[in-house]
């Protein structure tokens, strides 16, 4: 057995063509489901795998970026340049809503206008990267404001 990028580096073979995300322990596993289920996107849930769940944020941003993911988490932490800076990064995806469905209804917009904005077909696989971006209900599916900034 390999390490976990080598693992997964097989494996990323056979997902082309799907949107490849990192999501971290504070997204709840019903709305991996929906990504994975109804969206069709490739996640890594750190929750699943024994030597992620107590990872630093920090190891998961990097990680991240090492497996070429976009991060997805409710964490407004990582919108802090000064510990996550965006040019280290695969980009992150900071979601808040109130309820699953808000979260599914964000999501299902995350699909649409960064993981499939081109042509009928087309999937751009590192859609933030070097970016952050906060979506909310009110989030309109561009991605001409990102949220980077340093949180005080």
């Amino acid at each position: 057995m390999g390490t976990l990028a080598t693992e997964l580096g097989e494996h990323a073979d056979r997902v082309a063509g799907r949107p490849r995300v990192y999501v971290d322990a504070n997204v709840a596993a019903g709305l991996v489901g929906f990504m994975r289920l109804r969206l069709g996107w490739d996640v890594l849930f750190v929750i699943e795998h024994d030597d992620l769940r107590r990872a630093s944020d920090l190891a998961h941003y990097r990680l991240a970026r090492q497996l070429s993911r976009t991060l997805v988490t409710l964490d407004r932490d990582y919108l802090d340049d000064r510990r996550f800076p965006p040019a280290e990064g695969a980009g992150v995806l900071v979601m808040a809503a109130p309820g699953d469905t808000g979260f599914r209804q964000l999501l299902t917009r995350a699909d649409r206008h960064l993981f499939r904005s081109g042509p009928p077909g087309h999937l751009d696989p590192l859609p933030l990267e070097r970016q952050k971006l906060h979506v909310h209900p009110d989030w309109d599916g561009t991605r001409a404001a990102p949220a980077s900034r340093p949180v005080r």
